[in-house]
């Protein structure tokens, strides 16, 4: 599923509420930042234990990017995001995004990778469009006088 929109729409909160879901049906659910991971995926090809970080985030039933294409991605990113997405085939990925998936594109530096791994995820995904207006102005503290 993909869950994409303008900034303060409630993606994450979507996202989350999907996950406490599935938790409760008793599949395990991983809930990360997008950079997040590759960056947990970057550490590995620097200690040698990519192989295991990468079955780590494969094992989950359910896994959530949060905030994907924030920014454009570097050759080793967008491989391992394939590499996770090819992996985790079959399994279910939650991906919230600001960007509209047609707009992903650019952000990968080989065309090859992004048609790829882009195919994979948005032609076998519902994809939601969540429009409005951003909900936290109502959460500003209010002025006191």
């Amino acid at each position: 599923m993909i869950l994409f929109g303008p900034v303060g729409v409630g993606k994450t909160h979507i996202a989350q509420a999907l996950g406490h879901m599935a938790i409760r049906q008793g599949a395990d659910v991983r809930f990360a930042k997008t950079s997040r991971v590759l960056a947990e995926l970057a550490g590995g090809h620097a200690d040698r234990t990519w192989d295991k970080r990468l079955h780590e985030l494969v094992r989950f039933d359910v896994l959530i990017l949060n905030d994907f294409a924030m920014r454009q991605l570097n050759a080793t990113q967008a491989d391992d995001l394939y590499e996770l997405v090819s992996a985790r085939q079959g399994k279910s990925l939650i991906i919230t995004s600001n960007r509209s998936p047609s707009d992903w594109y650019p952000l990968f530096p080989n065309p090859v990778v992004a048609e790829s791994l882009l195919d994979r995820v948005i032609n076998t995904s519902h994809q939601v469009i969540m429009n409005g207006p951003s909900y936290r102005p109502n959460k500003r503290p209010r002025n006191g006088s």
